[in-house]
């Protein structure tokens, strides 16, 4: 599991720019794009607590490094950082039911 978090690591440390900001700009787009990922991520056997470690990692990741860029990733990062670690932990879980659903 530690290669998946080495992956999740270099993966948020050379996101292309470009492609960044057409994720982050729309929250629709982001939806898919977390969805994607989380689908991913079921096909290589993760459970969702797994998957939830790692969305914690990439929410703390946008949380330091990424101005919002929409009411609802405003909204999101707003909440993270007020959060405790476990209230960070059940947000996670209810991102993954949020992108799940569509």
């Amino acid at each position: 599991m530690e290669n998946i978090d080495k992956k999740v690591d270099d993966k948020l440390k050379s996101f292309d720019d470009e492609k960044k900001e057409d994720i982050l700009a729309n929250f629709e787009h982001f939806k898919q794009y977390l969805s994607s990922k989380v689908e991913m991520g079921e096909k290589l056997g993760l459970s969702e607590e797994r998957l939830a470690q790692i969305t914690e990692k990439v929410a703390n990741y946008l949380a330091k490094n990424e101005d919002p860029k929409n009411r609802e990733e405003y909204l999101l990062q707003e909440l993270w950082k007020v959060g405790e670690k476990e209230e960070q932990h059940m947000l996670a879980h209810m991102l993954l039911r949020l992108v799940k659903k569509e």
